[in-house]
């Protein structure tokens, strides 16, 4: 390997993703080999890895988006209202912000203090990084993006954003002499994917170290690719538990959460499998919630600067659905029950004073066993950990 060339648009990556690739990158160049970067247009996440480069380029017709970060939420409570449906909400912790579409018109308070700091915190690394591999101050990287001084392609090369504008011709020029090439040699390449499959080795120990990788939504069950499924992950960590020649686990997260329940079937086989070996938790971009929850037993816990984690809380969410059948639609229901919470959670009528109490102290011991399970992994008070989750 001669050089590592990086032609990347808009990736499919977080932030702490990309953080761990571009310090992948940087720790490349101790090698003293070089790496160059092109494309036509670059998003901020496009930017933020090629900024790690030795040589960053354009084409002289392409665009290098570089304004700041936002964060926007759609509300659905107005139109909830007029097709006659409430969301009955019931929730522990102030900052469980998931529910506030449908029950509020706009963010609230709390919920305004949390996004601002986590974008806010985004931002800073993403600025802090930047800085630091193109040699620009932090303060002048900040008023480029507030002032959106980047409008054309030599502003980017003005305010030395990038090296020079190329098209892709002189590209492959750059990276023939980079390789040893002439020009008229053909460039020697193979793509990140091939390489890793081609170099991928498990070693000629027996010692080994499991990697389990828990990606998606939390549910109960098998799961999916997509999905983090209760049975699937359980059973990956009880096997790699039994297997005497895995001496680690590391458990590798990108979750936003799910099922209360299903997090605690894969937190029970993390308690199990520490007592037998070491287990560390790797959180990706978002480990939050029930992403948290299952990771929080283990005996380290490591994530990236711009990793969002914790939202230790719980929430339901009970529709009602009796305006809009009844009133707009002209549906009604009856029928016979055995017991007066026989139908509790019932969907076309509002919930009575009794369900609600019942459901809200279902929630309460949930969030108490949460709680409890991140006080005992991380060694602190119940006390504390409610203070920093609710």
């Amino acid at each position: 390997i001669k050089c590592i060339y990086i032609n990347v648009s808009s990736p499919n990556a977080g932030f702490a993703t990309m953080r761990e690739v571009r310090n992948a990158l940087i720790d490349f160049k101790k090698s003293h080999k070089k790496i160059l970067a092109y494309s036509e247009v670059y998003t901020q996440g496009a930017y933020y890895l090629a900024s790690a480069a030795d040589k960053v380029y354009l084409n002289p017709e392409g665009a290098l988006e570089f304004k700041g970060f936002s964060s926007e939420l759609t509300f659905f409570k107005g139109t909830l209202e007029k097709v006659g449906v409430e969301m009955q909400v019931i929730r522990v912790g102030n900052y469980k912000s998931a529910v506030e579409p449908y029950i509020l018109y706009k963010m609230s308070d709390y919920n305004r203090k949390q996004v601002t700091a986590y974008v806010g915190g985004l931002y800073n690394t993403f600025l802090t990084d930047i800085a630091q591999t193109r040699d620009i101050q932090k303060d002048s990287l900040y008023s480029i993006a507030d002032n959106y001084k980047i409008r054309e392609p030599k502003d980017a090369l003005n305010y030395k954003m990038i090296d020079g504008l190329k098209y892709k011709d002189e590209i492959l020029e750059e990276l023939k002499a980079l390789s040893g090439k002439t020009k008229k040699q053909n460039i020697s390449s193979v793509s990140v994917n091939d390489y890793a499959k081609n170099n991928s080795s498990t070693g000629s120990g027996k010692d080994k170290v499991a990697v389990i990788y828990a990606n998606g939504e939390i549910t109960g069950g098998e799961g999916s690719d997509s999905q983090i499924g209760s049975e699937r992950i359980s059973r990956a960590i009880r096997k790699a538990r039994l297997d005497d020649d895995i001496k680690a686990i590391v458990l590798r997260v990108n979750s936003p959460g799910g099922s209360a329940l299903a997090s605690d079937v894969i937190w029970r086989e993390i308690v199990l499998t520490k007592k037998e070996k070491p287990v560390i938790a790797s959180f990706g971009d978002v480990a939050a919630s029930g992403g948290y929850y299952i990771g929080c037993a283990a005996d380290s816990i490591f994530v990236q600067p711009n990793t969002i984690t914790g939202s230790i809380g719980v929430f339901g969410i009970i529709p009602n659905f009796q305006n809009l059948m009844t009133n707009k639609l002209g549906i009604t229901f009856d029928g016979v029950k055995t017991g007066k919470y026989a139908d509790i959670m019932a969907t076309n009528r509002p919930m009575t004073e009794g369900e609600r109490f019942i459901i809200q102290n279902e929630l309460n011991r949930i969030y108490s066993g949460f709680v409890s399970r991140v006080a005992d992994g991380r060694k602190k008070s119940k006390a504390y950990i409610d203070s920093i989750g609710g």
